[in-house]
């Protein structure tokens, strides 16, 4: 199954319209989405390793620009979108505890999160809601996303076939990983608010 899923994905990410879709997923998934856009970011470099720093790019603006609606989410629209996405996430109860702490440490809680693989839309709707100054959120967002982004990218395109070779050996172990890592940060939002 998961080899069908990669050689589909493989062959989605030459499509013309693979960029669309790439800066579509980065948008969303800074605000509601919950799949990481690496799961594009990865199959469309391996396929066309020239545009390497094109994908980035582009994954790390849409990101920026999807978080900025994250954080509008919150600001505006806290008691009535907000707190349904917070809610589908089961972290109501516990989120005024974390806004103190929010205020203090926000350009780090942000930075952290875009580096990993945390739920960053929790983090952009909470940055709306403990409303953290605009252009720290702005600036620690694309510092966070764009080294994430350009660091796989970048060695995406630097290791090129060794990965490739690696990912298709090892499909179903990294698939795992992937969603383990995945549900961890869920988790890790759970013990934090």
């Amino acid at each position: 199954m998961f080899r069908e899923l990669y050689d589909w994905t493989m062959s989605l990410a030459g499509h013309r319209r693979a960029m669309l879709a790439l800066a579509i997923v980065s948008f969303v998934e800074s605000s509601v989405f919950p799949i990481p856009p690496d799961i594009l970011i990865i199959p469309m470099v391996l396929a066309a390793r020239e545009k390497a720093w094109r994908i980035a790019l582009l994954c790390t603006v849409a990101s920026v620009l999807g978080g900025l609606v994250g954080y509008g989410i919150g600001y505006f629209f806290y008691e009535s979108l907000g707190k349904s996405v917070l809610m589908f996430y089961g972290y109501v109860e516990k989120f005024s505890q974390f806004q103190g702490f929010y205020h203090q440490w926000g350009a780090w809680i942000v930075g952290g999160a875009g580096l990993t693989p945390f739920p960053y839309k929790l983090i952009t709707i909470a940055s709306g809601v403990t409303n953290l100054d605009i252009i720290i959120f702005t600036l620690a967002s694309a510092i966070s996303r764009g080294l994430r982004f350009f660091i796989v990218a970048g060695l995406l395109w630097y290791f090129g076939d060794h990965i490739r070779i690696f990912i298709e050996k090892n499909l179903g172990v990294l698939v795992t990983v992937f969603f383990i890592l995945l549900f961890g940060g869920f988790v890790l939002i759970k013990f934090l608010l």
